[in-house]
């Protein structure tokens, strides 16, 4: 017996990388798996490739498992829909989401145009949204589901470069808490894992100065299969109480992040000026303010 089984789950961008390592666990465990995959390059663009999701949906029929390919994309609204409905149709049902179709398109904020920021958060934010919107109803009617988003330090952290991946994935935690607590009346859980991967989502980092490559070799030790095993025991009947928290997987190491809390306040009987905020409030919360820093700042001990 499997932890998935009788299960239908939908794992979008399941053709490459970290969703296909998910894709193969749930299969393995039970449950019939809808792999999604665009098979366009890491930018969004290009030519359509079916193969990636067709021999994701190989694999898993060679092990005796049951699947089947879905080529559309997460920002289509109708595209989501079809998607859904491929795994009611073609399995009876739909018992999990894992948002975990992406794209890339690096590049300063001074720079950045809106084409670059819309094209990342239509597929990360406004996918995660379709996908999850679709399967509601089923979810609902059920009073079962789990959704699983795919976030990043990048958004809960920071990174240079990137302000419209980081934008889109701590927007992501949003969304995740928001599902976490509608949906809860009837059952349904919703949560956040950021991946720590290799994957061609970023084998294109450079490579120019030794720190450089440093960071890029360690980056090539995280293997992107070990997101999956958090992944099923979160769809799981085993994960049914667990909803609205945020993850992290690094190899063997499993994390769970903090979530924003007030950590000092400042108050005046009188009311606050713009010159008493700027003489006593600044002052007084300067020791906790936060550093600029970034994933590679606050992650840097070696992966275990």
């Amino acid at each position: 017996m499997g932890m998935m089984d009788g299960k239908s789950v939908l794992v979008t961008g399941a053709g490459r990388g970290v969703g296909r390592g998910i894709a193969l666990a749930m299969a393995a465990e039970g449950a019939a798996v809808v792999v999604n995959d665009l098979g366009v390059a890491i930018s969004g663009e290009g030519t359509d490739d079916a193969s990636p999701a067709e021999q994701v949906v190989e694999e898993i029929r060679a092990a005796g498992g049951r699947a089947l390919a879905n080529h559309d994309s997460v920002s289509d609204w109708i595209g989501a829909g079809a998607m859904v409905k491929a795994a009611v149709d073609g399995f009876g049902r739909i018992d999990a989401v894992v948002n975990n179709a992406g794209n890339l398109r690096d590049v300063y904020f001074h720079k950045m145009s809106p084409e670059d920021f819309r094209a990342v958060v239509d597929v990360h934010l406004q996918g995660s949204f379709n996908t999850s919107r679709a399967a509601a109803p089923f979810f609902k009617e059920q009073e079962s589901g789990a959704y699983v988003h795919m976030t990043s330090t990048s958004g809960l952290i920071g990174n240079f470069g990137q302000a419209n991946y980081s934008a889109a994935k701590l927007g992501i935690v949003g969304l995740s808490k928001s599902i976490a607590l509608d949906m809860q009346r009837f059952k349904v859980r919703s949560n956040a894992i950021a991946p720590f991967a290799w994957t061609r989502m970023i084998d294109s980092i450079p490579t120019d100065t030794p720190e450089q490559k440093k960071r890029v070799d360690t980056l090539k030790t995280l293997d992107a299969d070990k997101i999956a095993p958090l992944v099923v025991a979160l769809c799981s009947a085993r994960g049914a109480s667990v909803t609205g928290q945020i993850f992290a997987v690094r190899n063997n190491e499993i994390m769970l992040f903090s979530q924003p809390r007030p950590i000092r306040t400042a108050h005046t009987a009188d009311g606050w000026s713009p010159e008493s905020v700027a003489e006593r409030v600044f002052n007084q919360f300067a020791n906790d303010f936060y550093p600029l820093h970034r994933s590679s700042d606050v992650f840097t001990w070696d992966p275990v």
